[in-house]
C-alpha cells in the first residue's frame, strides 16, 4: 500500500494483476484515503467496476535507464559528455540489479550495491589489456566512482518520480561514500615551464589557457570563435550546469595571444576541433589524456592531472590576494565554499606567512621594551 500526498489531496498506488493502479482518493484525510484504497481494491477484485483508472506500467531498470538516456540526449544536447557519463555509470547498475522493476528496488538493495561496488577493482590499463585480455589490477575503485553511479541511479529514480510512476527514491536514504577531495597538486613555476616546453599542440595551448583563465578542460575544448572577444579582451563560457558556470572571463595578455593564434588557424567554428577520432573539424576534441601523460614523461616531472592546472590557477589567485567571491565567479562556482577546495596555499606561501607573523611579533616586542 502506498498513500502519498499531491498538494493537499491524498493519492494511492497499488499493483493489481501485475499493473500499477494510481488514482486520487479525493480527500485530505489520510485515514479516509486508506479506507478508500482498501474499498477500491475490493471493487477491482470482485469486478464490480471496470478498470477505468489510470494505469502505469513500471519499467525494469534497464528500460528505465534507456528511457532516461534518450531524454538526456535531448535535454543535454549541448553537453554530450553528460549523457555519456550517465551511460558509463549505468552499466554496473544494470549488471547488479538485472531486470528488476524500479519500484521493486529498495534502500537495502541500493546499500548492497554500494558495498558490492566498493569491493571491486579497477579495470587494467588499455596497454595491459592489449597484451593480455585477462589482465587485472588490485586497485579498488575510488569512492568518487561509486558515488557517481549512485548519483546516476538517483537521477533516474527522480525522473520517474516527476513522471508520477514512482513515489519515493530509495537512493535518497543512502549515505554516499566519503571522498578524498584534497588530492590536488599545485604545479610549480618550474614544472609549468618544463611541461609547456614538452607539450605539443593542442595540449600546450589548452594547458596555457587553463593556467591563465582557470577554465575546466571541457570548457576550453568547446570554445568557438564566437565565444572570444579579443577587442574587449574576454572569453565567454556559454554552457554549464548552473548560471554561475556560464560566465565571462577577462583575458591576460598570454591567453589573448594563444586565442588569437587559435582563431587564425581554426578550420571550423571550434578552436580545438577534432571530435573523438581527432579529425572531425565540426566537433570539439574529447580529451587529451594520452598527450598529457606523454608530456609529463618527457618533461620528467611529478605526476598530476590536467584538471590540476585549474586548481593551480585558483591557488595562485588566492595566494595573490584575490578575494574568494571574485575567484568563485571566475571559476564558475555558485558558492564560495566550493572555492575552498582549490584555494590551498603551497608550503612556500605558508613559510612566508609565518615569517610575517614573526616579524610582527618582533616589532611589537621592540615597541613594548
Amino acid at each position: 500500500m502506498a498513500i502519498y500526498k499531491r498538494g493537499k489531496t491524498y493519492w494511492y498506488k497499488f499493483v493489481f494483476n501485475g499493473i500499477t493502479v494510481r488514482e486520487s482518493a479525493k480527500t485530505s484525510n489520510r485515514r479516509v484515503a486508506e479506507q478508500i484504497e482498501a474499498a477500491r481494491k475490493t471493487q477491482l477484485a470482485k469486478r464490480e467496476v471496470g478498470l477505468d483508472v489510470e494505469l502505469v506500467t513500471v519499467p525494469t531498470l534497464p528500460d528505465a535507464i534507456n528511457e532516461y538516456l534518450e531524454w538526456s540526449l535531448t535535454e543535454h544536447a549541448s553537453k554530450t559528455a553528460t549523457t555519456r557519463r550517465y551511460k558509463t555509470a549505468s552499466k554496473p547498475l544494470v549488471l547488479f540489479f538485472g531486470n528488476k522493476k524500479i519500484d521493486e528496488i529498495n534502500p537495502d538493495d541500493v546499500e548492497k550495491y554500494k558495498q558490492w561496488r566498493s569491493r571491486q577493482t579497477k579495470k587494467a590499463p588499455v596497454k595491459k589489456l592489449n597484451k593480455n585480455k585477462r589482465a587485472t589490477t588490485t586497485k579498488l575503485l575510488k569512492p568518487a566512482t561509486v558515488n557517481k553511479e549512485l548519483a546516476t541511479l538517483k537521477i533516474v529514480f527522480n525522473h520517474f518520480i516527476k513522471a508520477d510512476i514512482l513515489v519515493k527514491n530509495p537512493v535518497s536514504r543512502i549515505k554516499f561514500l566519503q571522498e578524498n577531495n584534497e588530492n590536488y597538486v599545485v604545479v610549480t613555476s618550474e614544472e609549468e615551464k618544463l611541461y609547456l616546453m614538452a607539450a605539443s599542440k593542442p595540449l600546450q595551448d589548452v594547458a596555457a589557457l587553463m593556467l591563465e583563465c582557470g577554465c575546466r578542460p571541457n570548457e576550453i575544448y568547446s570554445l568557438r570563435k564566437q565565444d572570444i572577444n579579443l577587442e574587449q579582451e574576454f572569453l565567454f563560457i556559454p554552457i554549464g550546469k548552473t548560471k554561475s558556470a556560464r560566465r565571462r572571463i577577462p583575458l591576460t595578455s598570454k591567453a589573448k595571444d594563444v586565442l588569437q593564434q587559435r582563431i587564425k588557424n581554426a578550420k571550423g567554428e571550434y578552436l580545438f576541433s577534432g571530435g573523438r577520432g581527432g579529425f572531425d573539424t565540426d566537433k570539439p576534441i574529447v580529451k587529451l589524456n594520452n598527450a598529457h601523460y606523454g608530456t609529463m614523461k618527457r618533461a620528467k616531472i611529478r605526476s598530476f592531472r590536467i584538471y590540476d592546472l585549474r586548481h593551480t590557477f585558483a591557488s595562485r589567485m588566492a595566494m595573490a590576494g584575490v578575494d574568494l567571491v571574485t575567484l568563485a565567479a571566475l571559476l564558475g562556482h555558485s558558492r564560495v565554499q566550493m572555492v575552498m577546495r582549490y584555494a590551498h596555499p603551497v608550503e612556500e606561501h605558508k613559510i612566508e606567512a609565518m615569517q610575517k607573523l614573526e616579524n610582527y611579533n618582533n616589532t611589537k616586542q621592540r615597541v613594548v621594551s
